[in-house]
């Protein structure tokens, strides 16, 4: 393969700029916790290597190709973070958690989320990580070439590189969220993240695949 540092280079520019992955991350980790953060990270790993899998098969680039594989990966997508950040707020306004600040029964809502799975199907679920695997690592491979081996390298680097960002910023978020002791911070941090998540969803709804 060729210009791999290139590669690497650019692969952090992309992983650190925000995302649905960064938002779920979030939320997860001023709702939960280190803990809940870190699932949410791991489960975004696990769906990047499926996505590797899918690449060195061919499948990415037949969902890229397919209007209906694409548009139904995209919808099912926007309707999940919509759902995600409809969730969020409507717990808040539920529990009361910013008008009461009510920590108990926000906490008592946080530990039934499962911060793994909803790590993996946001990014499982984003067609644009699959548009992203079809058309960026083929530039970085020798022509004539097989593209089993190195998109399989380029995959796995792209997912080691994710860990260890998130791994950096749940911890430092944790960090900085040790300072927000009070739960309508806390709570508004959660609502603000899931206004987001809403948003995420109607961008990827109004996505267009690139044929």
């Amino acid at each position: 393969m060729e210009n791999f540092y290139l590669y690497v280079v650019m692969c952090i520019l992309l992983i650190i700029l925000p995302g649905p992955d960064t938002a779920i991350a979030t939320k997860n980790t001023l709702a939960v916790g280190k803990t809940g953060g870190l699932k949410t990270a791991s489960g975004t790993c696990c769906a990047l290597l499926i996505h590797t899998s899918a690449a060195v098969l061919g499948i990415s680039a037949l969902i890229v190709k397919s209007a209906v594989f694409f548009n139904v990966f995209k919808y099912v997508g926007a309707v999940y973070l919509i759902y995600l950040g409809i969730k969020t707020v409507w717990n808040l306004w539920k529990n009361q958690g910013i008008v009461s600040g009510n920590i108990e029964t926000v906490s008592k809502y946080n530990k039934t989320t499962s911060c793994f799975k909803q790590g993996f199907l946001t990014n499982l679920l984003n067609p644009k990580v699959a548009v992203f695997f079809f058309t960026f690592l083929p530039q970085f491979v020798d022509a004539g070439t097989s593209t089993l081996v190195p998109f399989l390298l380029m995959g796995i680097t792209y997912t080691v590189l994710t860990a260890v960002w998130f791994l950096f910023y749940v911890l430092l978020l944790n960090q900085i969220s040790a300072f927000m002791k009070q739960p309508k911070a806390q709570a508004v941090m959660e609502g603000i993240t899931g206004v987001v998540l809403i948003g995420f969803g109607i961008k990827l709804a109004m996505e267009k695949a690139n044929h």
